[in-house]
């Protein structure tokens, strides 16, 4: 039951069985979480989220990988979490703006770069820490460098 349980959330309810991209599915399907954590919560419900998630993360990644290789498509818990960090640093003004859809569009693009190149650190935790931290990670890193550009594009956009 564990194993099952734990595969479900590992995979975003079935997201990370998508036969093609299954990263950017549960990237793409993050998007209406993050939505509400910024409009209820601002910048606390971000970072909640992401702790949650991260951790849950661990713990559900741990049992999935008795029985796959390192980091499979399956998981895409991990995107979830980078997901919602890109957007940590224009939360505050999405919580207080309407109609941003620009910059939404701009944090889930970046955040798909920056997974998809793996620029470091995210490199060495996808590459040298074999577990269930190194799964996580590395798109917690891909995550703030897309915060970072977002944050850019905010300040020099609006």
């Amino acid at each position: 039951m564990y194993k099952t349980i734990s595969f479900i959330i590992v995979s975003l309810f079935g997201c990370g069985k998508s036969p093609i991209a299954s990263g950017t599915v549960g990237s793409f399907a993050t998007l209406p979480l993050a939505y509400f954590l910024i409009y209820f919560y601002g910048i606390w419900g971000i970072l909640a989220g992401a702790f949650v998630l991260f951790f849950a993360g661990v713990l559900f990644s741990i049992e999935v990988l008795k029985y796959t290789a390192h980091d499979p498509a399956i998981i895409v818990i991990d995107e979830a979490v980078g997901q919602l960090l890109s957007f940590l640093f224009v939360a505050e003004y999405l919580k207080n703006s309407s109609g941003q859809i620009f910059l939404y569009l701009a944090a889930f693009f970046l955040f798909r770069f920056f997974d998809i190149v793996k620029p470091q650190p995210a490199k060495y935790f996808d590459r040298c820490v074999l577990n269930a931290w190194g799964v996580m990670l590395d798109d917690v890193v891909a995550g703030i460098y897309a915060a970072i550009v977002v944050f850019l594009i905010y300040r020099l956009w609006y």
